[in-house]
């Protein structure tokens, strides 16, 4: 299986049709990923935690609407995938295996809309079963990178493992005009880092990259991108699979990894 890192943007993803970023999820089964997976591994931007934690679901999982202020139909919306148990026992066993020791399990947690609005896209029939796994702020970017390489053997056991944050994410700096510079510069030396295959500059990011705190005033949206690149690892070849922009620096570029 390839690894891929989504950029999902705003939540009104799910139901805005003017957004060329939900008809290139629309498209994924068609145009980017035609195989369907046995399970799904989703790393969201939107589950904070001190140590990794998978959510453990034995049946359908919650529909998390964590957002505030957005249109009614977007709390109506419900994607309810089945949980994933063995999968999350499955990743728990390599991150310990891999040196993360204090890996956590949490059973009363469903989906939040980072791993849901994609997948409402990608997926609409919500038949396949959906585990999830937290970032750590509090880490650095070589801790997810390390956590991708320690769940690498779920590639070949027909796991879809996918990271949902944003290539930029400074809900700050939206604006009605066109693409700031900072934000270009920042995503287009991601895309040249991805390229060339530069991990250790990506994993560095902070020191790296140009603007990367304007970029990431916070990492939650961009760890995700570590672990799915760290799945695939050094010899990973990248493949941009989509850019869009919306509020002026918000940007969906998007990324497989496959080796």
């Amino acid at each position: 299986m390839d690894a891929f890192f989504i950029s999902h943007g705003s939540p009104t993803l799910a139901i805005d049709d003017a957004l060329p970023a939900r008809h290139f999820l629309k498209s994924w089964p068609d145009k980017v990923f035609g195989e369907k997976p046995k399970s799904i591994l989703m790393i969201s931007a939107h589950w904070e935690t001190s140590e990794p934690t998978v959510n453990v679901i034995d049946g359908p999982n919650d529909t998390i609407h964590d957002f505030y202020g957005f249109p009614k139909p977007m709390y109506q919306l419900k994607y309810p995938a089945p949980g994933a148990p063995k999968l999350a026992k499955r990743v728990k066993e390599l991150l310990n295996r891999g040196g993360f020791k204090n890996v956590s399990e949490e059973k009363n947690r469903g989906l939040d809309h980072g791993a849901w609005v994609p997948l409402m896209l990608m997926y609409p029939k919500a038949n396949i079963p959906v585990c999830q796994l937290s970032v750590q702020t509090q880490k650095d970017g070589t801790h997810h990178y390390n956590m991708g390489k320690a769940l690498a053997p779920l590639r070949k056991e027909g796991v879809l493992i996918i990271g949902s944050g944003s290539a930029t994410h400074n809900l700050r700096a939206m604006t009605n005009g066109p693409v700031l510079p900072w934000a270009l510069a920042f995503d287009k030396w991601l895309t040249e880092s991805l390229l060339k295959g530069r991990h250790e500059d990506l994993n560095h990011y902070e020191k790296k990259a140009p603007h990367s705190k304007m970029a990431h005033p916070s990492p939650d949206h961009f760890y995700p991108l570590h672990v799915a690149l760290g799945a695939v690892g050094e010899r990973a070849k990248a493949e941009v699979i989509h850019q869009s922009w919306e509020d002026g620096s918000l940007s969906y570029s998007s990324y497989r990894f496959k080796s």
